[in-house]
């Protein structure tokens, strides 16, 4: 059945497209954006994100879950136990309640979105530039039967123009605005749309104070993970704090939750290390497993269940899941600086 609804989701992703070429020219979009090209071609970094997770969701979705982010894991709980209690952690700090109305900044497939909606009864509005993942979010939204709560803005966080200043109670973005090509411009434009006095939760992948700019070990794990997650670039924690404040924004909390919260002993990029949580889970998220990910999606390719080109796609994240594993064993990387911010009454 998940097979058959992963096959399903690939061929209308990909829309009979050359996958293996797409792949390739997403493989080249660092040396393409720091090109000095200022010409009819200039380089978009929105196109890339775009098309990163139009190349990679259906994947993400089947191996990791439909909330696409990491969380602070806890011993004897699922990944989506884990991701529910985080999400619990932000309705809590952002003191939602029913009435009320919040912007989902890059709300991917919607998984925090429909916490929310469920636990709150906030009407939540998805922004995002992928126009793929909106319909499937539309989709899931319409199963779980919330679609009277959900509206949806299909454009670029940097220029959500459609909507007016002052719009919404409460917003938050997670692992969104990471993709930022200019960081303060997002939060700006985030800033704008909220109503004085309003509450913005974020989670931030991070450079750590651990990261040194002159070894050449961790610049090659910062490139990976630039390269595999279309980062333009990777803020220190104090980056991101001048640029909220530089927004206009008050930065009420900012905790690195890799290392305040959870078990020492579980990290959070441990479901792409090793086990964690049940077998069958974990298989596709550990590298054995996702080796045998990569072999079976070529059978599954020359048998015409998947689309050709798919491995392609496997193999890359793949890659990238190691980068993971790297910046977090070396403590040079977070993806969970999450911070709490207010625009001023």
């Amino acid at each position: 059945m998940q097979l058959s609804k992963l096959s399903k989701g690939l061929k209308a992703a990909y829309g009979g497209s050359n996958v293996v070429n797409r792949v390739r020219h997403f493989d080249g979009w660092i040396d393409r954006a720091f090109a000095d090209d200022t010409g009819a071609n200039r380089y978009d970094h929105t196109d890339t994100v775009t098309e990163y997770y139009d190349l990679c969701t259906e994947f993400m979705v089947f191996s990791w879950s439909e909330s696409l982010h990491f969380t602070p894991l806890a011993p004897g709980e699922s990944l989506e136990d884990s991701q529910i209690r985080h999400q619990r952690l932000m309705i809590t700090k952002l003191e939602l309640q029913e009435g009320m109305t919040a912007v989902d900044v890059g709300c991917g497939v919607g998984g925090p979105m429909r916490r929310v909606m469920q636990e709150t009864g906030v009407r939540v509005v998805g922004v995002n530039s992928n126009v793929s993942q909106i319909e499937k979010a539309k989709s899931l939204n319409a199963e779980a039967g919330l679609e009277r709560l959900a509206d949806y803005v299909a454009c670029s966080f940097m220029d959500m123009s459609g909507i007016e200043d002052g719009t919404f109670d409460r917003g938050y973005a997670i692992e969104s605005t990471c993709h930022a090509p200019d960081k303060a411009g997002a939060f700006a434009e985030i800033y704008r749309v909220l109503k004085p006095g309003a509450l913005f939760w974020g989670q931030e992948m991070c450079l750590t104070d651990k990261f040194d700019p002159d070894d050449v070990g961790h610049q090659a794990i910062k490139r990976d993970l630039m390269h595999g997650v279309a980062l333009k670039e990777i803020a220190t924690t104090d980056e991101v704090d001048r640029a909220l404040e530089a927004a206009g924004f008050q930065v009420e909390e900012g905790t690195d939750l890799a290392v305040a919260e959870g078990d020492p002993a579980v990290p959070w990029y441990r479901p792409v290390e090793r086990r964690y949580g049940t077998l069958g889970a974990a298989l596709s998220r550990i590298p054995l497993g996702r080796q045998a990910y990569i072999g079976a999606t070529r059978l599954a390719e020359a048998l015409g269940v998947f689309p050709k080109g798919s491995a392609d796609v496997v193999g890359f994240m793949d890659l990238t899941a190691a980068a993971f594993v790297a910046g977090g064993r070396t403590g040079i990387f977070t993806p969970l600086y999450c911070f709490l911010a207010r625009k001023p009454s």
